[in-house]
């Protein structure tokens, strides 16, 4: 499947802004189930100076500076993407018990360090909370394997949590988010981090976006309750999406990398109607746009996302993925 998405953000000034410093993470991710196909970043006004990167988890990043007096920004980032299936034949119960991968992360003298380690620790916007711990306890169970664990407490999430747009704010303590059991993508994201990794366990914060309709399941063996149907809504669509990654390494269906994708807003196992752009720790690793400004005063801010499935884009796994369904 084939996907294009804008992506504008906009910025409206009180007053002239004089100099401006602004870190876009907006292009996606590439590798063999997403094949980026191409990508423009149009900034207006034009930067001064503009220098693309990767960042320490191997996300593409943009710095760019404007140095001209302006009262608004506005940032286009226009993407295509082919996308391929990345969980067919997903087999949860092959999973390794997750006590054993927590154990697997503890630190032995001279033994192999494991990159996955740093996504079990907390970070700004995923503190360790005893609630979150708790919250786990009933998913965890004794010998119970990892992605069948992490499956169940993605759909108590969708269950116990209400989505509710404007809710909270950036900022919102994740603590605040358990009490009042309302949020957005965002929170629904860090708080499913934030209960593995209070088990020890590796759960990468996920930025992106994905169609206003799912396209449907991903294959036969996928199981009904872990897949939306074909053409049905999907929360947190027509703007930047967030979901996590589980690491469950050595399990059927997974890459042989061990993340596996869960989208604890829309209760389902991201298929093709997902575009992932930046994998960090949490929100503030992975943020679209933030910057410095000199000046500005007060501002508004204006955020428009189009993702649209393009006609003749289907692979040919997709379209034998289309014909079993």
């Amino acid at each position: 499947m084939e996907l294009e998405v804008v992506h504008e953000t906009r910025y409206a000034y009180t007053a002239p802004v004089s100099l401006a410093h602004h870190l876009a993470h907006l292009q996606p991710l590439q590798d063999a189930h997403q094949q980026l196909l191409a990508f423009d970043m149009a900034i207006e006004p034009a930067a001064a100076q503009a220098s693309d990167s990767l960042d320490a988890m191997g996300n593409s990043q943009r710095h760019f500076s404007l140095v001209q007096p302006h009262e608004a920004l506005t940032v286009r980032a226009s993407s295509r993407v082919r996308l391929q299936p990345r969980f067919l034949g997903l087999a949860p119960e092959t999973s390794a018990p997750w006590a054993d991968v927590a154990a697997s992360l503890r630190y032995v003298a001279q033994a192999h360090y494991e990159a996955a380690l740093e996504y079990a620790l907390p970070s700004p916007y995923v503190p360790r909370l005893k609630a979150l711990r708790d919250y786990g306890t009933a998913s965890l169970s004794a010998g119970r394997p990892l992605a069948a664990a992490a499956i169940e407490l993605m759909q108590r999430i969708h269950a116990d949590f209400r989505y509710q747009s404007l809710s909270t704010e950036v900022d919102t303590p994740l603590a605040q988010v358990l009490l009042q059991r309302r949020g957005v993508c965002q929170d629904f994201a860090h708080l499913m981090a934030g209960v593995l990794r209070m088990w020890g366990l590796p759960a990468r914060y996920v930025s992106g976006y994905l169609l206003t309709h799912a396209p449907g399941a991903e294959g036969p063996e996928a199981a009904d309750d872990l897949q939306a149907d074909a053409g049905q809504p999907m929360l947190g669509a027509d703007a930047s999406h967030a979901w996590v990654q589980v690491w469950c390494p050595g399990t059927t269906g997974v890459p042989a990398d061990g993340w596996l994708d869960l989208d604890p807003t829309n209760n389902i196992v991201p298929g093709v109607g997902h575009v992932r752009v930046a994998v960090g720790r949490d929100f503030g690793d992975v943020t679209p746009l933030r910057g410095v400004i000199r000046g500005g005063g007060h501002h508004t801010l204006t955020v428009g996302v189009s993702t649209r499935r393009l006609a003749g884009g289907d692979t040919p796994a997709a379209r034998e993925h289309e014909l079993l369904q």
